[in-house]
C-alpha cells in the first residue's frame, strides 16, 4: 500500500511539475525572426528582449529572398516576424500576400503615419538617411541638394554603389515620386555622367575611395559613417570625410527605415507582437540610437552624439508607401540610362 501511495504521489507531483513547466513555456516560449539585418548589429536587441521577457529569439538571417521563403513555406512557415532594412522589401512582402495587419495602439502612438503602412501591414522601427560623404580636403561646400549631384561641376567626382541596390533604388524612387519619371531620368543621366568609376562595392567602400582621392563625394547611409569612425581599421576613411545631409529642392533629406512585418501564419503571434512593440519601446529605441547608430522614432529618445554631429535631420515628408510604389520605375530607369555600366 505504501508503495502504491508513493507511486501515486510521484505521478501527481510529476503532473503538477509538467503543468507548471508548460505554463512557464507558454508564458515565455519563443519567437522566430527572419531578418535582413546583420546579426552582429541586431543581436544585442534580441538579447535584451529575451532578458526582459524570458522569450527566446530564434533568428534566420539572409541578404535576400526571405519574403519568397516565407511564401514557399506557406501555412507551415515558422516565421513570426520579418525584420527588414528597406521600405521596398516591406512592400514586396505585402504584395507577396504573406503579411497580416498589425493592430497596436502602442505602435500607432510611436510611429508617425508616413512611416507605416496605411493598412497596418508594416511599421518602421528606426530611420536612416541617404547622405553624402564629402572629402574634407577637396570639398568646401557644407550644403548640397540631391538635384545638385547631377551638376556638371561634379563630373568625375562622385562614387556610389550599384544603382540597383535597395538603398539607391529607394532614393531614386523618391525622386520619381517627387518630380516624375522624365525629370528623374534626366537627373540620373546627369548623376551617371558625374561618376568617377563604375558603381561598385558598398557604402563603406565609397568612403574609402573618397579618402583615397578617387572621388570627392560618396553616397552612403548615415549609420555606416558612425560604424567606420568607431572602427580601428576603417576610422581613417571616416576621418577623411564629413557627412552632409542633402535635401530635395523644397523638401527634406531622404530617409529609409528598418521595419517589421507580421507574417500571415505566425505560429507565435502573441510573442511576435511583444517583440514588435518592445522594439518600439524606449529601451530598444535607445539601443537603436547608440548601438546601431540609427535615428530613433520614439519621441524623447536622443540621437547618438556621432549622428547628431551631422547636423539636425529634416526628414523629407514624402510617405514611404509612395516611395515603394515607384521602386520598379526606379529600377527600370537605372537600366534605361545604363547607370551601372
Amino acid at each position: 500500500m505504501f508503495n502504491l501511495v508513493s507511486a501515486s504521489a510521484r505521478i501527481a507531483i510529476a503532473i503538477v511539475a509538467t503543468t507548471i513547466a508548460g505554463a512557464a513555456f507558454a508564458q515565455s516560449g519563443e519567437v522566430n525572426v527572419y531578418s535582413y539585418r546583420e546579426t552582429k548589429l541586431i543581436q544585442p536587441l534580441f538579447d535584451a528582449f529575451s532578458k526582459d521577457t524570458g522569450i527566446k529569439v530564434n533568428v534566420i538571417s539572409a541578404s535576400s529572398g526571405l519574403e519568397q521563403r516565407i511564401k514557399s513555406e506557406g501555412e507551415r512557415s515558422p516565421a513570426d516576424v520579418l525584420l527588414t532594412v528597406d521600405i521596398g522589401r516591406l512592400e514586396d512582402a505585402v504584395r507577396a500576400g504573406i503579411s497580416q495587419p498589425i493592430v497596436s495602439p502602442v505602435l500607432d502612438k510611436v510611429v508617425a503615419p508616413q512611416y507605416r503602412d496605411p493598412e497596418g501591414h508594416w511599421y518602421a522601427i528606426s530611420m536612416r538617411a541617404r547622405v553624402i560623404y564629402a572629402s574634407k580636403e577637396r570639398v568646401k561646400q557644407t550644403a548640397i541638394t540631391y538635384d545638385e549631384l547631377a551638376d556638371p561641376k561634379w563630373k568625375g567626382k562622385i562614387c556610389i554603389r550599384s544603382g540597383q541596390h535597395i538603398y539607391n533604388n529607394a532614393l531614386f524612387a523618391a525622386y520619381i515620386a517627387k518630380h516624375g519619371e522624365a525629370k528623374a531620368e534626366a537627373w540620373l543621366r546627369g548623376l551617371k555622367a558625374n561618376l568617377a568609376q563604375k558603381p561598385s562595392g558598398g557604402d563603406r567602400e565609397t568612403a574609402r575611395d573618397v579618402a583615397a582621392g578617387k572621388c570627392d563625394l560618396g553616397i552612403g547611409n548615415t549609420y555606416y559613417w558612425a560604424l567606420m569612425v568607431t572602427s580601428s581599421t576603417q576610422k581613417p576613411w571616416a576621418e577623411a570625410t564629413r557627412v552632409i545631409l542633402p535635401t530635395f529642392v523644397g523638401g527634406g533629406t531622404h530617409v529609409n527605415v528598418s521595419g517589421v512585418m507580421l507574417p500571415k501564419h505566425a505560429p507565435n503571434k502573441a510573442n511576435a507582437m511583444k517583440l514588435i512593440e518592445w522594439l518600439a519601446g524606449e529601451k530598444a529605441q535607445h539601443m537603436y540610437a547608440d548601438s546601431v547608430y540609427e535615428y530613433p522614432l520614439a519621441k524623447g529618445v536622443a540621437v547618438n552624439p556621432i549622428i547628431a554631429g551631422y547636423g539636425a535631420l529634416k526628414p523629407d515628408p514624402l510617405p514611404l508607401a509612395k516611395i515603394a510604389d515607384n521602386k520598379k520605375k526606379a529600377a527600370d530607369l537605372v537600366d534605361k540610362v545604363g547607370f551601372d555600366n
